[in-house]
Parts: C-alpha cells; structure tokens; sequence
C-alpha cells in the first residue's frame, strides 16, 4: 500500500540525511519523551515507529495519571514517589490534558486482610482473595498522602461511614460499611499529549526527526536496517546510540537486531466504554476505584459523556493481536454490578473496547498484579551495530515517562560524553504552555484568540488543544473555502480535521479517528462521517478515489477486528455497533 510522499515527508528527510547521535526504537510515550527530552538538549536524534505515534501498548492506557497506591502493598516506595511527584508535576505542566481525579473506593469490611496483606508483600503471591478492609486501606492512604507533601497538589483523602458515603452516591451498594476518597489525576487524552511531546521535540529544530510507519527490521553495515511500511523501501540509519523504547516488543526488536534478551513479560488489560447515562449519572463524576471478588483492582471511570470499565491483568501472547475477549467482557458487566448492583449493564451499550500489552519486566511465576511497574535501563552493544551503545528500556508507565525519558537520557548523555543544556522538570509541555487555569483567564484568552470562530468555538478548541489551540483557529481562518462543521459530528468542523491530518503526520484514515481525536472511543463513528473524514483526508493527503476506498474499508475492518465495533451497512443515516 503506497502513500502519497504529502505525508511521507519525513521519511524522504530521514533518507536525505541517514544517520543521527542518537536513534529510538519507538514511538510510545517513553520514546517520545525521550525524544523530546534529548531535541531539547540539542541533540541530533531520530525516532522511528513501525505504526503510528501512540499506537501500542501507550494506547491502551486506563486514562489515569496516578501515584499507584496499590504498588504501596508490593514495597515500591521509591515508585510511588515518583509517581505521586510525577503527577503533581504534570498537574502543572499539562494542565489542559491533566486533571485531578477524585476516586472513591468501596468498602465492605472493617478488618479484613490485614493479615493476608503482609504475606503479599512478602512473597508478591496473591494466595486466596482477601478483601482488604477499612483499617488497611486508611492506613495506605495515610502513606499515600505522606508521599504528596509538595504544596498541596491534591487534597488529601477523607474517610465516610455508610450512611453519609450513600447520600453522596445513593446508587452505590447498600451492602458497603464505609468510603474512602482520594484525589489522584485523570488524562482525559493521553493520545493527544503524547502528540504535544512529539511536536515539542519536533520544534526543538531539523536536528530532531520523527517518522511513523517506518519499522526497524534489522541490522546492516554497522547501522539499523529500517522499512518504510508505506512503499517497502528499505535503508540504513547509523547512530552513536540505539534507544530501544518498544515497550512489550522489546525482546523482538533485539532479536531483530541479532541480540537475543529475555527482559520483557507484558501482560494484557483490557477496558469497554459505556453508553449508560445512569450510570454515568451514579458516578457523580468520581472514578470507582476497588477491589473486586476475584482480588483484581478494576475501575469505573466516567468519561467524555461515557464511562469506562477496566481493566484486566492476563498473561499476553506478543503472537496474537491484543483484544478484548466475550470473557473479560462479562468479567466486566459483573464487576459493575458489585458497586451498583441496580443499574443495569448489556453489550448493547458498549461503544468500544480496546486492549493492549503492558511494558512489564519478565517475571516467571510472580502473579501479574505483583509485577514491578518500575523501569530499568539496560546497556549493551550489538554484533551487528559494530560498537554502538545500545540502551533497552524494560517497564515504564504513563505517569512517570517524564523523569524515566529524564533518566534515559542522561544515560544517552553519559554515553555521548555530553552535558544536560536543558531541565524538563516544570517545562509545560504543548498545549500546557500559558493553560488558562482560571475563568477569567479562560475567557481573556477567548477574547484574544476567538474573534474568527466565535466564543463558543474558541472554548471547544482551548479545551481540545490547550492553547495549541492558537494554531487551530489560524488555519481555520485560513483555510481555503467556507468552514463548517461534520455532519455527523459538529462538534468538529471540516477545516479543523484537515489541519490535523496536514500537520500531524497522519498517514492511514485510522491515525485520525483513533488518535488525532476521540471519535471512536465515544462511539461517534457511523458509515457517514468515516465518508467524511475520508473525503478530507483524501483530498489533503492526495489520495486516489481506490486510495480513499482502500483506507474506508481498512479502518472499518480495525475497527471491528481491534475494538468491536461493527457498522451496519446501509445508506448511512443510521449506524449502530454490534458486539
């Protein structure tokens, strides 16, 4: 399948020029902070990803920005710090993308598992579920709070008895014995901030080069053999440093590479998004954080007008594409049923799925919930890259890629024998620079930038972009023709959808509705506006009318094959998902 060379630009800039200090191996949030972090430096580094930015393991996220206060019971400290430190950074940093999340846990018991909770920590076993009580959980969000003494970033937790904990949410189970609430932070868009790093490292200047759908497929003349995905064209990066950022694929690019490593043994999670206006309305806008029967902490999580449900931990199979099962979708109507037991849930109001592979460590027989969700780096050279340094990074999470892309390269630092120039601790990250974070600020900032589009508009857009959103609004005012809005999704408009796919390397119709917007995870997506947005794209990318049909029919089948959403054929004036 051949791309037009309209969105293929940075392919032809990288083959121009086929070498760099330093190439990564992934375009993940790890990667791509790394990325940014070492553009900002000056650095001449290249990133490659074999899909699209933000596609893997980095997609399939449960939309939480959080200090992991269950890691408490496995002994991560030093993680939890981080991660709280981390959150409260990105609070500041990232302010259009990251919010604070008040959570609610359930709980039904007052002792209970205080004394199966030593031998978790101990020996990193699940054993026999074992509700853990009020008396345990206070005392771990005592330790939690003690970690997020920075100035009050959130507040700290509060404890309720029954009687006050159902008038807050009376839908709740009538069977619970007390509440527990606490403030972590939510990232309502993860994808759309991993785009902020790339473009922040992208703007750091030409020394900085990122290319999707190019895979690393070996090692040749002391350099990384890469695939242009697009035409098949094959050709040789050489770097003073390897970075190899790709998450649960790790031990597959080495081995690509001509290194065999055992690092890596991800598991599955899974999530479904929910039509359910009721329980939308029973969340009172908390997520429901808990423990279920089973022993797995899952979530209820409102979101984008819908609620999410999550997520699963399952040994993965990197051979088969990561999916959400019938099973773990019953596992999950049930689970909703313990918290609200009279709010009814079916697979006809599912309006998506998605499921991926987390990066962790291997781990032999440590149940999966025990696993470290910390990271390590580890050096090494390669046979076939000649004496290129080679950095693998095993485990990482959303909430700390800033430090670990800190940490990671200060190590590519040390190995160039170079010196840090910048400091990413408090730089605001794309849209968060200037973030209004006040209503009066918001609306100065409209007045000064919504004159084209309206007020209305203007706030849509500084709430979809952060004050990226600047950059919107002039290509709307500039676009060539009338704008208007999508048919069958007003709340975007043509030009905005065109400014997306010309500016953010969009290649394939899927990079739109996946990741340059939340489309297909409120279940907005019908025959008509996959039409729509195809036209667009076509007409921006230069795409073919075979073109345009070959991308329509391959976004649907992802759509079904990867997230259960089947279209109805028809003439488009009504779609509905069969799961």
């Amino acid at each position: 399948m051949t791309t037009t060379s309209n969105s293929r630009k940075a392919v032809e800039r990288l083959r121009e020029r086929p070498n760099a200090q330093v190439l990564i191996v992934g375009g993940g949030i790890n990667g791509l902070g790394t990325f940014r972090d070492l553009a900002l430096q000056g650095v001449d580094v290249v990133l490659v990803e074999r899909n699209d930015f933000v596609s893997g393991a980095s997609a399939a996220s449960s939309h939480m920005i959080h200090g992991g206060i269950r890691y408490l019971e496995n002994g991560e400290f030093r993680l939890v710090k981080e991660s709280v430190t981390e959150r409260n950074g990105l609070l500041r940093i990232a302010p259009h993308y990251v919010k604070p999340l008040q959570t609610t846990i359930p709980i039904y018991s007052t002792f209970s598992g205080i004394l199966a909770a030593p031998l978790r920590f101990l020996t990193h076993k699940q054993g026999k579920p074992k509700e853990r009580g009020a008396f345990l959980i206070k005392t771990g969000l005592t330790i939690y709070d003690s970690f997020s003494r920075d100035g009050g970033s959130v507040p700290k937790h509060a404890f309720h008895g029954r009687k006050k904990s159902l008038a807050e949410l009376p839908k709740l189970n009538p069977g619970l014995k007390y509440t527990a609430t606490y403030f972590d932070a939510s990232v309502h868009d993860p994808e759309r901030l991993a785009l902020d790093v790339l473009a922040d490292g992208l703007a750091a200047g030409p020394h900085a080069r990122a290319v999707n759908y190019l895979e690393a497929v070996g090692a040749r003349d002391g350099g990384v053999l890469v695939r242009d995905r697009e035409s098949g064209e094959e050709f040789v990066v050489t770097a003073d440093v390897v970075v190899n950022a790709s998450g649960p694929w790790t031990d597959l690019t080495n081995e690509a590479l001509g290194q065999s490593t055992r690092f890596m043994g991800g598991t599955k999670g899974s999530h479904i998004v929910l039509d359910n206006p009721e329980l939308l309305e029973a969340c009172r806008g908390r997520e429901m954080f808990f423990e279920n029967n089973d022993g797995r902490i899952v979530l209820i999580y409102p979101l984008k007008g819908r609620v999410m449900v999550g997520t699963t931990d399952i040994e993965a199979d990197l051979s088969t594409p990561a999916v959400c099962t019938e099973e773990e979708i019953d596992y999950f109507i049930e689970l909703v049923s313990h918290v609200f037991p009279t709010i009814p849930v079916t697979r006809e109001q599912i309006v998506y799925t998605f499921s991926g592979v987390r990066p962790l460590p291997h781990h032999d027989d440590t149940a999966p919930g025990f696993v470290s969700r910390d990271y390590r780096i580890v050096p090494g050279t390669i046979a076939g890259l000649g004496g290129t340094t080679v950095l693998s990074l095993v485990g990482g999470k959303w909430t700390t890629f800033r430090a670990l892309s800190e940490h990671l390269s200060n190590e590519v630092l040390k190995a160039l024998g170079a010196e840090r120039s910048v400091s990413t601790l408090g730089l605001p990250i794309g849209g968060g620079a200037g973030f209004p974070t006040t209503a009066r600020a918001e609306n100065d900032w409209i007045a000064r930038y919504g004159a084209d589009v309206g007020a209305e508009r203007a706030r849509t857009l500084l709430n979809r972009y952060g004050t990226k959103a600047s950059f919107v609004i002039d290509a709307i005012a500039g676009w060539d023709g009338e704008d208007a809005p999508l048919s069958a999704a007003p709340d975007y408009s043509r030009a905005e959808i065109d400014h997306l796919v010309r500016t953010e390397q969009v290649v394939h119709l899927s990079d739109v509705f996946l990741r340059r917007t939340s489309l297909a995870f409120t279940g907005a997506i019908t025959p008509e506006l996959v039409r729509e947005i195809a036209e667009i794209a076509a007409n921006a990318l230069g795409w073919s009318p075979n073109k345009r049909s070959v991308e329509e029919d391959s976004f649907l089948a992802d759509l079904a094959e990867s997230h259960r959403v089947h279209l109805r054929s028809g003439d488009g004036s009504e779609a509905a998902a069969l799961r």
